[in-house]
């Protein structure tokens, strides 16, 4: 006979799955002090407990996890962040703010994407350079090590 608690039940009625800490920490590529520092600044809202007490993660936890993962490597300040997860709260009354901060984000991405951009520019040009006189060095005779030096 299958045993399962009622949280266990409901997990598998409903098709979602409940991840620990741990777990959820390792799915989203955060650290568990990371997770516990979100959720006091109230970025995550505290997730559900198990039948002990312990952290139990959903499914839409860990991709709100994924989305403010992304948001931090957009360069987002967590005081942006912190806005944007607020303003979700208030679901869908507030979703003209919600797009005016990831647009303005986008901006900022797409600023900082052509700036990699030139200087991957300079990059090329002077390795390409390099290339070049490593090429002229060789037709010369010039040994491998003497190009290296």
């Amino acid at each position: 006979m299958l045993d399962l608690t009622w949280s266990a039940l409901q997990v598998v009625l409903s098709g979602n799955m409940s991840y620990s800490i741990a777990e959820a920490a390792r799915r989203s590529g955060l650290s568990i002090d990371t997770l516990r520092y979100y959720e006091r600044i109230k970025l995550v809202d505290p997730p559900a407990r198990d039948a002990a007490g312990r952290r139990a993660y959903s499914d839409e936890d860990l991709s709100w996890l994924v989305f403010l993962t992304h948001l931090r490597t957009t360069g987002m300040p967590i005081k942006m962040m912190r806005e944007y997860a607020q303003l979700r709260r208030h679901g869908d009354a507030a979703a003209g703010r919600r797009r005016n901060i990831l647009v303005e984000q986008r901006s900022s991405v797409r600023a900082r994407i052509a700036e990699l951009q030139a200087c991957l520019d300079v990059l090329d040009y002077k390795i390409d350079n390099y290339d070049r006189i490593c090429r002229d060095l060789a037709a010369a005779g010039a040994t491998v090590e003497e190009m290296s030096a």
